[in-house]
């Protein structure tokens, strides 16, 4: 019986497949084939909710314990090499030949997908991305002796829940050496168009709604045949009704008077909204002045953002105002908060689809408090490919200034039903079905696949 890897490589994909019953599924299905590879970091947050199943450490199969010197000098070679023909240059050449995020490109970027100093040293000439792509997932890749190993001795079929990320390709490049099954997840809605290149010739490609097939064909060569779309799994989790004693619960342990509105803000990360403490800042002491005991505030910072203390520090102490810590391990929280709060505010992200999946009026602020003449990083956040239906809906009210924010939180208090019909069209045409069903299609999709 073939064993099956299922590999974990970013928090992200790892609150989606456990959180959303994907590993369960699997579970009951594979048994004690199933294997999860997890960074060490995931490993610490999720370890535990994998009972009953193997769990490895990625580095345990990422390592070589004794290295030849000849193989030392393979593996600096492939360094060097990756760095000018690999996994970011390539992503970069895709990007700014199709023209996507290059208003949000800058050398140095903390973001490696928006740095085009990245993209290598060859000249971009379309011509040149097919041999880079061949040597990139080719035979000539050093893979670590672990890997090579284990991959040689147990032939498993190989599912990537994050197929566009640098961390895979050894995975990728394994299971073509040996032509073993591989079933890679594209991770999120705007993922195909702007956040890395796709591996070639797998056995099937999962995607979220029709947009994202179309896209995998058309900018990624990907055969339709091989594509299979699910729906957004997250919208599983949305789709069981929190009772609203639960919601209280929440407001209470948060401090937060169960009685009054929420409004809750949710956070970017400090990469894409530098100035977000700002923002707070000024929202906080509008609230103080005018809002204070007709609605309370709920700043959830993004799971990426470190500096959250400081960036959310004015709400921070202050009554009937609540920070939550970031976390990726809270999607049940989210859920309860997303069924009952009274408005979301929001830049851009995930997060804005989950709040008109849930129904929510949500605001959406397209500028950057406080920040210096020419910067429009909020704008420009919202300007990708991806954000094209969202955007020519009308399904949440928009604030290109502070004014304009109060405008839309104040409506959306008074008339939450306004735009209730236009979320839930904009929801399925972006997030596809949503039937409590899509982590379902994922396991079957999986399984259909993989050689069992």
């Amino acid at each position: 019986m073939t064993p099956v890897w299922v590999v974990l490589p970013d928090p992200f994909s790892s609150r989606l497949f456990f959180d959303t019953g994907i590993v369960d599924g699997l579970r009951e299905r594979l048994e004690d084939r199933l294997e999860l590879i997890l960074d060490e970091q995931e490993y610490t947050s999720w370890g535990e909710r994998a009972s009953g199943v193997r769990v490895t450490r990625r580095y345990e199969v990422m390592s070589s314990e004794s290295i030849a010197l000849h193989e030392k000098a393979w593996r600096r070679a492939d360094a060097w090499l990756d760095r000018r023909l690999g996994f970011y240059p390539l992503s970069l050449r895709h990007s700014l030949r199709h023209g996507f995020h290059t208003a949000r490109m800058r050398p140095g970027h903390q973001n490696w997908f928006l740095d085009p100093t990245l993209a290598g040293p060859l000249p971009r000439w379309g011509r040149l991305d097919p041999f880079m792509a061949r040597w990139h997932y080719g035979r000539a890749r050093y893979l670590p002796g672990a890997l090579r190993e284990r991959v040689r001795q147990e032939r498993p079929a190989i599912v990537l829940a994050n197929i566009q990320m640098h961390a895979v390709v050894p995975f990728v490049v394994a299971a073509r050496r040996h032509g073993l099954s591989v079933v890679g997840n594209i991770a999120s809605w705007d993922h195909t168009v702007g956040k890395g290149i796709v591996a070639p010739e797998l056995q099937r490609y999962l995607v979220q709604n029709d947009v994202m097939r179309g896209d995998l064909v058309r900018y990624h060569g990907i055969e339709p045949e091989r594509i299979v779309v699910t729906g957004w799994p997250q919208t599983d989790v949305f789709h069981r009704k929190r009772p609203r004693p639960d919601y209280e619960a929440v407001l209470r342990e948060l401090g937060l008077d169960q009685t009054r509105p929420v409004v809750m803000v949710m956070g970017n990360t400090p990469t894409n909204a530098p100035y977000e403490r700002h923002f707070v800042e000024r929202l906080v002491s509008w609230w103080k002045e005018n809002a204070q005991g007709r609605f309370s505030l709920l700043f959830r910072p993004h799971p990426r953002d470190r500096d959250w203390r400081t960036r959310f520090g004015a709400g921070l102490s202050v009554p009937e105002v609540a920070v939550q810590e970031p976390s990726f391990t809270d999607l049940e929280t989210l859920a309860v908060l997303l069924q009952h709060g009274d408005v979301v505010v929001s830049n851009a992200g995930t997060i804005l689809l989950d709040a008109l999946a849930n129904d929510r009026p949500a605001v959406c602020t397209l500028y950057d408090e406080g920040a210096p003449p020419g910067e429009s990083w909020a704008l420009k956040n919202v300007g990708g490919e991806h954000y094209k239906a969202l955007f020519e809906s009308e399904a949440f009210y928009r604030a290109h200034g502070f004014s304009e924010l109060i405008d839309g939180v104040e409506r959306a208090l008074a008339r939450p039903d306004e735009l209730r019909a236009e979320r839930a069209r904009v929801t399925r045409a972006v997030l596809g079905e949503v039937d409590g069903h899509a982590a379902e299609r994922v396991v079957s999709a999986v399984m259909s696949a993989i050689s069992v």
